[in-house]
């Protein structure tokens, strides 16, 4: 049986999706409000998957719901991209943008893990997994200001499809506010880094997450620096600085695990 071999829906309203009925698209859900950077990242997403655009559904949520008749059996998988918010913030600190986001992404969740359906979580969705399966997702300890981390694949991830044909140690484009304190509960920890120890995990055996951008290069890291320079990643006068470090940096291994996802779970 193929992973996540049976019905469900997602439970949100929306108009009805037609797709090409020989092909399952991947659905890319966006959670940046900033046409710029989503617009950026959703370019990356199909550049370093290998993804025609033919063959994704392209949801931003600050601007439209998951449609209701839109069920996993519809989907070759789902990528969630990063954004702004923090599933640790309070609910008096999160905007209803914020908020309504989150509880999207959150309420697919227990369908994709119950049915360990592919799923690809960047940045933003090892929260969001970490906060469904009950795990310590906060502030305190692992933050990484926006640059590089130098990741290193565990004894179990040298043995994972996704990242096949990837450097045992490896540099990654990083830059966020909360991470991962424990590893969740029915996780397999594949990469790590001293900076942040769980750069990389898989739920089951299909559902899997990443603290780095796997979809990121120099120039889109350039166009978000850019764009969240007063959103307290960095100090706003070091811009340039960080600009000038990601244009210099060698990151060919992240783009791997994305195109090796796409690969496996194309249908």
């Amino acid at each position: 049986m193929e992973p996540g071999a049976h019905s469900g829906h997602f439970g949100w309203h929306s108009t009805q999706i037609r797709t090409d009925p020989m092909t399952k698209p991947f659905l890319i859900l966006q959670l940046r409000p900033e046409t710029e950077a989503s617009d950026d990242e959703f370019a990356a997403f199909l550049a370093k998957g290998g993804l025609e655009p033919g063959e994704v559904r392209r949801i931003r949520l600050d601007q439209e719901a998951i449609p209701e008749d839109l069920t996993l059996d519809d989907l070759s998988g789902v990528i969630v991209g990063g954004g702004p918010g923090c599933v640790s913030d309070a609910p008096e600190e999160k905007t209803a943008q914020e908020a309504r986001i989150e509880a999207a992404v959150l309420g697919l969740m227990p369908q994709v893990t119950a049915r360990d359906f592919p799923f690809l979580g960047c940045c933003y969705g090892i929260g969001i997994l970490g906060a469904h399966l009950g795990a310590e997702v906060g502030k305190g300890r692992y933050g990484e200001p926006v640059g590089t981390a130098d990741c290193r694949v565990t004894e179990a991830g040298q043995d994972d499809p996704l990242l096949d044909q990837v450097p045992e140690s490896f540099a990654a484009f990083v830059g966020h506010k909360e991470a991962l304190h424990v590893l969740p509960e029915g996780c397999t920890h594949l990469v790590a880094s001293d900076s942040c120890p769980y750069q990389m995990v898989r739920h089951g055996q299909h559902v899997y997450a990443t603290q780095f951008h796997p979809e990121a290069d120099g120039a889109g890291f350039e166009t978000r620096i850019r764009i969240y320079r007063n959103k307290g990643y960095f100090p706003p006068e070091t811009a340039e600085d960080l600009i000038a470090m990601c244009r210099a940096a060698e990151v060919r291994a992240p783009e791997v695990i994305l195109r090796n996802f796409v690969n496996r779970y194309r249908r």
